[in-house]
This record gives structure tokens, sequence and C-alpha cells, in this order.
């Protein structure tokens, strides 16, 4: 049976990483600098990706990124990543970034992206992905914006 015979559900490969940010992760206006926060999102897109196929997955491409708010030192950056769509060998993976303060726990969303992994094997050769299905209204939420995406493959 093909990968794309099968199908996984979306908590499967559910990715959630905390980072606590530094001095030396600011830029001169003491707030992350940008390129932090894009290898967050790119580490757990990857996690997400090979926890779903089971296999190497490598980024394709970023589709979007879009930072909302700042996150300054001694702030808590939280990074979920979802399978939103599958193809034939990709994924599309949903990254919600929010920065949480550690003394109120009041937390906003700083960055949402979209990026897209590509399943390999040993040869770097594209591998079929299994799709995907939500259990939860959340998780429902999170296919119909990848649904939403141009890039299918």
């Amino acid at each position: 049976m093909s990968k794309q015979n099968e199908s996984r559900s979306m908590s499967r490969s559910h990715t959630l990483q905390s980072h606590l940010v530094s001095p030396s992760d600011t830029n001169h206006l003491q707030t992350i600098f940008g390129g932090n926060v894009l290898a967050y999102i790119d580490e757990a897109a990857a996690i997400t990706a090979m926890r779903h196929s089971g296999e190497i997955a490598v980024t394709a491409s970023v589709d979007s990124v879009d930072f909302h708010s700042t996150v300054k030192s001694g702030d808590l950056v939280n990074v979920e990543a979802w399978i939103a769509k599958t193809g034939r060998t990709s994924m599309v993976v949903y990254v919600h970034v929010s920065v949480e303060n550690p003394a109120t726990g009041d937390t906003k969303t700083t960055t949402t992206s979209f990026v897209t992994m590509v399943a390999i094997n040993q040869d770097r050769t594209p591998v079929e992905v299994p799709a995907v299905y939500a259990e939860t209204e959340e998780e429902e939420a999170i296919l119909e914006l990848g649904r939403g995406r141009k890039r299918n493959e």
C-alpha cells in the first residue's frame, strides 16, 4: 500500500517548542532577531513533517511569514506546528509562534508561517507521504487554512 492511501491524524505530528529569549538573541532594539524566529519556524516545521511522514524532510519553500508583534529579552517564545495540507511528496506545515510573559502567563501571537516540506529517502529522492486528517475543531480550522493555500506540491 502506498503512503498516499494511508491517513494520519494531525495530533500525531503536532510539535510544540518553547524558547527563553536572552539578550544575545536580540538586536539593538532589544527585540528578538527575526532570523532566530525563522530558525525556530524551520526546525518546528521539519520535526512536524518528519513525524508525519516517517521520513527525512527538507524545506522546499517558506511560503509566508507574517510578523505580528515583538518579542523581548526575558519573554518565552512558543512555537507550534501542524500539518495543514499534504500533496504526493510534500507537506504544508502551519506554524504559529506566540510570545508569553512568564510572570503573568499572558500570550499573544507574534508570527504565523506556512512552510512546504518534502519527504525524502536516504537517496534524497522524494517519497510519498500519508494524507492528514483533523480530530478537533481547531485542527479542522488549520486544515481549512491549508486548503486555502495556492501551493499544492
